[in-house]
């Protein structure tokens, strides 16, 4: 079997190594060159074919948007964005998975131990390489927004108590855009996981709450969930939903990576299954491995509804994959769809 080909491009010399020495270790990956700049990763990349691109943001001579850009329309390939953690790093980083990037990740030496950060960069690799077929044929790429009219309704039927969970990986920013904006102001509240580093969670809620009828914000600990709201894990910060009375609210707080993620959808689904039960709705989108899987199953056993991504739709069909496999899901749709099947299921 051959070995996943990268090109890792970074203005850093320290960054280009520590890449290359982490995914060199594995079996199935090969740093087969490095690149400071565009210009000479533009070079490499005509020359050598590679399956993955990562890609540093900031750089000399041309920014890595601006590459970006460039790559994705005259030669799409899977691209890994690498953004400083900072407030600007995580709007870049949105505007990256906006252009066609498939992953973001951040530095190395922020919220991240090496060890950690190796975990997921060699994770990352892996779910682009799964997506590049998509480049190949324009018209199946996650790049291609096919102008489909959106049904958007202004009211949802009176519900109780509700509670709607959320899990997604690689691919998960456009297809949880795709259902919050099918989704009425007066809808319960929504709890998301979506694997993705700190700031970047809250760049990705500012984008969101910007287009959607329901409010969206990254979630703080000890927040309120109420209708019309919609709470998004903070990268690197695990999110429980509990409640109190009638009151339901988030926990968020740290500790191990579970399914390799922080947060993970395991620890959000499993604590909605505990305290929502039969009130609640598990959707799981596209995504790499398996986190979600376990979580839905026990959502699904407290009496929730259960709703997966179809594979067409995905860009890799990953998670609902897994959580299809064990019998966890009663709704399978494709991402145009997911909304609607939501409502479905609290009416």
């Amino acid at each position: 079997m051959s070995k996943i080909q990268v090109i890792v491009v970074d203005d850093s010399a320290v960054v280009r190594k520590i890449f290359s020495e982490i995914l060199s270790k594995t079996n199935d990956i090969e740093v087969v060159a490095t690149a400071p700049d565009p210009y000479v990763a533009r070079d490499k990349i005509v020359q050598l074919a590679p399956d993955v691109v990562t890609l540093d943001v900031e750089m000399p001579r041309m920014d890595g948007i601006s590459f970006l850009k460039r790559l994705m329309r005259y030669y799409p390939l899977p691209v890994i964005i690498i953004s400083s953690l900072t407030e600007k790093g995580g709007v870049l980083a949105m505007e990256a998975l906006a252009s066609g990037a498939v992953e973001v990740m951040s530095k190395p030496g922020s919220s991240y131990s090496v060890g950690e950060m190796g975990d997921q960069l060699v994770e990352k690799v892996r779910a682009a390489y799964l997506v590049r077929h998509r480049f190949k044929n324009p018209q199946n790429s996650p790049l291609v927004d096919r102008g489909k009219p959106l049904s958007i309704p202004t009211a949802l039927a009176k519900t109780t108590n509700k509670v709607v969970a959320l899990g997604a990986s690689t691919g998960g920013t456009e297809a949880i855009k795709n259902v919050l904006i099918r989704m009425p102001a007066n809808s319960p509240g929504i709890t998301i996981v979506q694997h993705m580093p700190p700031k970047f969670t809250a760049a990705f809620a500012d984008r969101l709450n910007g287009l959607c009828q329901m409010e969206v914000r990254e979630a703080v600990d000890g927040d309120t969930l109420h209708p019309g709201l919609v709470l998004i894990a903070p990268g690197n910060f695990h999110m429980l939903l509990k409640r109190s009375g009638a009151r339901y609210y988030v926990e968020v707080k740290t500790g191990p990576m579970v399914n390799h993620q922080r947060p993970a959808v395991d620890i959000l689904f499993n604590s909605t299954a505990k305290y929502v039960g039969p009130n609640a709705v598990g959707v799981i989108l596209t995504g790499m491995g398996a986190d979600g899987a376990q979580g839905m199953l026990r959502m699904k056993q407290a009496g929730a509804k259960t709703i997966a991504q179809d594979e067409a739709s995905c860009v890799v069909f990953g998670m609902p994959k897994e959580a299809i496999k064990i019998g966890a899901v009663d709704v399978i749709a494709p991402i145009d769809l997911v909304a609607g099947e939501i409502i479905k299921a609290l009416e």
